[in-house]
Parts: C-alpha cells; sequence; structure tokens
C-alpha cells in the first residue's frame, strides 16, 4: 500500500511537471505575439506616413516654398536710416578715440620730469633747424636750376637771333620789312653797264640797306655783275630788263640814295636815257635765297 502511494505521488509529479513547460510556453508565445503585433503596427504606421510623404501632386513632388529674401535697396528709407546710424557712430568713435589721444599726451607731458622736457625742447629745437637748413638747401638748389635754365633759355634765344642774322645776311633765309623797290628800265641811249649798276647797289649799302635783291638774284658779300653780249649777268644770272632792284632798309634814306643830285639814279637818266622810279611800299619781301657758300680754305677759329 506504502508503495501504491508513492507510485501515485510519482505519477502525480510527473504529470504536474508537463503542465508547468507548457503554461512557459504559451506565456512566450503570448509575448512573441504582443511584440509580432507591436512591429507590424509599427510597419503600418512607418508604411502610411512614407505614403504620406511619397504623394505626389500634378506629377511632382509637394512645392516647398522659400521665403523671399529681403533686399534693403528695396527700402530706401530704412537704408538711409541705417547709414545716417552707422555715420553717427563712426563720428563717435572718432571723437572718443581723439579725446583719449589728447588726454594721453597731455598725461604724458603732465608726467615728464623738468630734465626730460628740457630734453624734449631741446631735440624739437635742434629737428627744426635741421628741417630749416634742409629748407635753405633746397632753395639754393632751386635757385640755381632757375638761373641755369635762364641762362640756357637766354643761350637758346641769342642763337636763335644769331641764326636768324646770320641766314639773313648769307641769303639763305628770306626777308620782309621796310624799304624802296627800284624800277629802271632800259636806257634809250646806250645800254646800261654792270660798273653802273654795281655803284647802285653800293650806294644802297652805304644806305643802309640790310637785304638786297636784283631780279631773282639774292645780293649777298661776294656778288659781282659783269657785261656779257646778252646784258648783265649778276652771279651768273642772265637780268632781264626792265631791271628790279629791292632793299629792305630806311626808305628816306634809300631813297635820297637813287635821288639825290649827282648820284646813281641821275647818272642812269643823263648817261644812258633810262627811266628810273623809286617806290616805298609799306612792306617789301624778299623772297629770294641762295645756299650757304661753302669757303674752301676758310675755316672757323677755335
Amino acid at each position: 500500500m506504502t508503495d501504491h502511494k508513492r507510485d501515485n505521488n510519482t505519477a502525480s509529479r510527473g504529470d504536474a511537471q508537463p503542465s508547468d513547460g507548457g503554461a512557459r510556453r504559451a506565456r512566450r508565445s503570448r509575448r512573441g505575439a504582443r511584440r509580432n503585433d507591436d512591429l507590424l503596427s509599427k510597419m503600418h504606421t512607418q508604411h502610411a506616413q512614407d505614403r504620406e510623404n511619397d504623394r505626389m501632386e500634378t506629377g511632382s513632388f509637394p512645392i516647398v516654398r522659400k521665403t523671399p529674401k529681403r533686399s534693403l535697396s528695396a527700402n530706401p528709407l530704412r537704408m538711409r536710416l541705417m547709414t545716417s546710424v552707422f555715420l553717427v557712430v563712426m563720428c563717435a568713435l572718432l571723437g572718443f578715440g581723439y579725446m583719449i589721444q589728447v588726454n594721453n599726451t597731455k598725461s604724458a607731458y603732465e608726467t615728464m620730469s623738468e630734465d626730460e622736457l628740457t630734453r624734449l625742447i631741446s631735440e624739437t629745437t635742434t629737428q627744426v633747424q635741421n628741417l630749416e637748413q634742409r629748407k635753405n638747401e633746397l632753395t639754393d638748389q632751386l635757385d640755381t636750376l632757375k638761373a641755369t635754365a635762364n641762362k640756357q633759355q637766354e643761350a637758346e634765344k641769342i642763337a636763335k637771333q644769331n641764326e636768324e642774322t646770320s641766314g639773313i645776311l648769307t641769303g639763305r633765309l628770306p626777308a620782309t620789312g621796310k624799304g624802296v623797290v627800284i624800277r629802271i628800265s632800259e636806257g634809250s641811249k646806250t645800254p646800261i653797264d654792270a660798273s653802273t649798276m654795281f655803284n647802285l647797289l653800293e650806294e644802297l649799302r652805304n644806305a643802309g640797306a640790310e637785304v638786297i635783291s636784283v631780279g631773282s638774284v639774292r645780293v649777298v658779300t661776294s656778288t659781282y655783275i659783269s657785261d656779257s653780249n646778252d646784258g648783265l649777268i649778276c652771279d651768273g644770272t642772265l637780268l632781264e630788263s626792265p631791271y628790279v632792284v629791292k632793299a629792305i632798309g630806311d626808305p628816306q634814306n634809300l631813297q635820297n640814295a637813287v635821288n639825290m643830285a649827282g648820284g646813281v639814279g641821275s647818272r642812269l637818266k643823263v648817261k644812258f636815257g633810262a627811266t628810273v622810279s623809286v617806290t616805298a611800299p609799306d612792306t617789301v619781301k624778299i623772297d629770294e635765297v641762295r645756299e650757304a657758300q661753302r669757303y674752301q680754305y676758310a675755316k672757323r677759329a677755335e
């Protein structure tokens, strides 16, 4: 009987153990089901959100509107106000900085000792003297440069005047001025000879003629007149009647040299039967020029 009870107890424990294992499995199953339900719920929720996000309107993604940028130029009054405020702030800062600098300078001088102030004054005086000396040196240099420039200009002016004078005297340049024009027709008694015509030129020179021309020939220091079968030859050029002589100088003196009694003008009329007329226009222009003479032996002295 005792053995029968033991067997029953053993059987009861054996039956109870399987029952506890099934309960545990059931609880695990329920927990797994709840986890699956939560996961499915989350997946459905995420899927619904994705569909909402991926929803398309008129064939495009949802339009994201941008906030327009504000331009300062769109409101000129605001721009002017901001500029004015900025200028006021900058002026205030500059004034503040200037006052600080002035105060610092005054404080620096106030804190200096008597010896330091004396040394500072001495150094400043020395600097002023050095600057004054440098100023005087520069002034002297400027005066020297001006004098040199004036001398150079004066030399150039004199050289130009000499060149013009030389060009006029040598016949290289045309000339114009007051003077006389003399017209001499061929003599009715006898042809005018070269010596009488050359005397006319000499009388004009003695009367102060500066420039003379005979026909198309410019008269210079080496000018000559010679006789030929065809007429008068002046520096190799045949002169044609009526002879035209132009001279630049004092018109009154030149007229007197030609028209004076017993002069060359009277000789032309009396001896050769020529007609002589002397006029004094306001301006006598002599365009006849000649090349500068080249000297074979004479050289400029050093």
